[in-house]
């Protein structure tokens, strides 16, 4: 019988009979799955509360960051934290609910630049300490120095080095 059919003969894993990988690489993988699943949940539903999803709670973030300025389309879709195929639908919601503007440039018609507006700003200041609340309340069982190895070992897992 092979390792597979093992699996799929057994039942499903419980306290008493702890999960079994196939490698670390696959316990780590899962972990950080389980762990993703896990925070973003708790950030999905802060979110709802205003009637925004994550990547447009991202979206609105970046656009504070750059200033009254704004940034391009193109920009936004380079700097989310998660990817999206479709930020100008992203944008176009968030036009919608009066969050941002955008214009197109007069130099370069191809470019369209996005602004947070004085709503949108208001929205993520009214969400700035509910957020810095769920992030403590989600590792508060770590001191300092476990977040930091831990912050050492994401960065470099995502290097691939």
């Amino acid at each position: 019988m092979t390792h597979t059919e093992k699996q799929a003969a057994s039942p499903e894993p419980n306290a008493e009979r702890p999960e079994v990988f196939e490698s670390k690489e696959q316990e780590a993988y899962l972990g950080l799955i389980r762990t993703h699943e896990q925070f973003t949940g708790g950030f999905a539903r802060l979110f709802a509360q205003h009637a925004l999803s994550m990547p447009q709670y991202n979206v609105l973030r970046i656009l504070r960051g750059a200033g009254p300025g704004g940034v391009p389309v193109q920009k936004i879709a380079e700097r989310m934290v998660t990817r999206d195929p479709d930020v100008t639908r992203l944008v176009d919601r968030l036009v919608k609910t009066g969050y941002v503007s955008r214009k197109r440039c007069d130099a370069d018609r191809r470019v369209v630049w996005v602004r947070l507006t004085e709503r949108g700003a208001e929205l993520l200041g009214s969400l700035d300490q509910p957020v810095r609340d769920l992030h403590r309340a989600q590792l508060a069982h770590m001191n300092e120095t476990e977040l930091t190895v831990l912050i050492g070992l994401l960065a470099k897992a995502r290097r691939r080095e």
